[in-house]
């Protein structure tokens, strides 16, 4: 590991909802600081997702980026057994996949340990001024 990387988990950086239609579950991956997004288009692909949910089989991945909202959406097809109707998986709805795909670790710069930490933000906030 190169000294000026940190590898942390997602959820240090975003935020995520999760929901379905029929046997297509949609992710969605919102970045808590705009200074973040760039990285996360980076790192969290549509391989990458895939390779989380390989043990669900989805048939595609497509990710959509929403620039202003930094945030993105992927879209699984295909992968809720058949839906809320048709399965007898414990979450037919998908609604907890946001939590496993925000466990992906991300490899950041270290100057952004500062966005990660609430109280070094501030401090560094304070410097600014």
């Amino acid at each position: 590991m190169a000294p000026d990387v940190i590898h942390i988990p997602l959820h240090r950086l975003a935020h995520g909802r999760a929901g379905d239609k029929g046997d297509t579950a949609n992710i969605s991956v919102i970045a808590y600081r705009e200074e973040i997004f760039p990285l996360l288009l980076e790192q969290v692909t549509e391989e990458k997702v895939r390779e989380v949910f390989r043990y669900r089989k989805p048939t595609r991945v497509r990710r959509y980026a929403l620039p202003k909202l930094c945030a993105m959406n992927f879209v699984l097809e295909n992968m809720l057994d058949g839906g809320v109707n048709d399965s007898l998986n414990l979450d037919s709805h998908g609604k907890t996949l946001a939590f496993l795909l925000l466990e992906l670790e991300v490899a950041a710069p270290k100057e952004l340990a500062v966005l990660l930490d609430p109280i070094a933000a501030r401090e560094a906030e304070c410097l600014r001024r």
